[in-house]
């Protein structure tokens, strides 16, 4: 063993499904590595996470749309004396409308965060993890199930983050390492606010709190489950993408998506 202090790193804790999913480690004896831009927001869950008796967090401000952001965080435990054990990649954001119509920057930033930072992190502390015994959990979406017209870089993005999670699951089995990718429907949460997505524009019986998507995502990853979707409805829905015609998902996902624009733009 390498006597460093094993801790759980979670990227994007400061909101939404980020937030739960350090309450949910922390409530389960996880200690916490805490990372996002926004330091007063992850000193303020440091805090109360701290308050309910758990160990307090590191937190780690970093922008992981940066290139050296990785680095960043390696000597941030490294300076703790603290190596990863789960990494949690949460960190990501979507944008509504066409492809060709949207800031192509901010696409290419999309690209970067969502692919480039999780498929990063996800790689970068592999030893460490097999020492502890720990795994990765990649947040995808429902999203990644689908080809999706009028977001079409975060659909792909979320594709990526299902295939390369699932595999990485297969090839790091051996290793003592689990890998799970969990793949939620519509959350409220700033997420939403960020990418133009009104908030009553999914069906009620699709939607989840972030609190319970945390909740299975936590329990699937310790299981060992390589792919997990939050909440009955989603998953039959997942099982019936696989056999829908790919032309009729293109239509369906298209109409959502101009409703969206419309109510945005209203």
């Amino acid at each position: 063993m390498s006597g460093m202090r094993p801790v759980t790193v979670i990227t994007g804790a400061s909101a939404g499904i980020g937030v739960a999913l350090a309450r949910v480690f922390a409530r389960n004896g996880h200690a916490l590595a805490l990372v996002a831009r926004r330091e007063d927001r992850l000193r303020a869950l440091a805090d109360e996470i701290a308050a309910a008796g758990s160990p307090r967090p590191l937190v780690i401000v970093a922008d992981l749309q940066r290139g050296d952001a990785v680095r960043t965080i390696v000597d941030a435990l490294a300076a703790q004396s603290a190596e990863a054990q789960y990494v949690v990649n949460n960190a990501g954001f979507g944008l509504v409308g066409t492809a060709a119509r949207l800031d192509r920057a901010e696409q290419l930033a999309m690209i970067d965060l969502n692919i480039r930072a999780l498929t990063e992190l996800s790689l970068a502390f592999v030893d460490s993890l097999a020492r502890h015994q720990g795994g990765i959990l990649n947040v995808g979406s429902m999203a990644g199930f689908l080809p999706g017209p009028g977001m079409t870089v975060y659909y792909a993005t979320k594709a990526y983050v299902l295939s390369f999670s699932e595999a990485l699951h297969s090839e790091l089995k051996s290793r003592g390492v689990r890998v799970s990718v969990l793949c939620p429907g519509p959350v409220p949460s700033e997420f939403a606010a960020r990418a133009g997505i009104a908030d009553d524009m999914a069906p009620d019986i699709l939607v989840q709190s972030a609190e319970q998507v945390a909740e299975a995502g936590y329990r699937g990853l310790m299981r060992g489950k390589r792919t997990i979707v939050p909440g009955f409805v989603n998953k039959v829905s997942a099982l019936l993408i696989r056999v829908v015609p790919r032309s009729l998902l293109l239509a369906v996902v298209d109409s959502r998506q101009r409703r969206r624009r419309s109510a945005q733009n209203s």
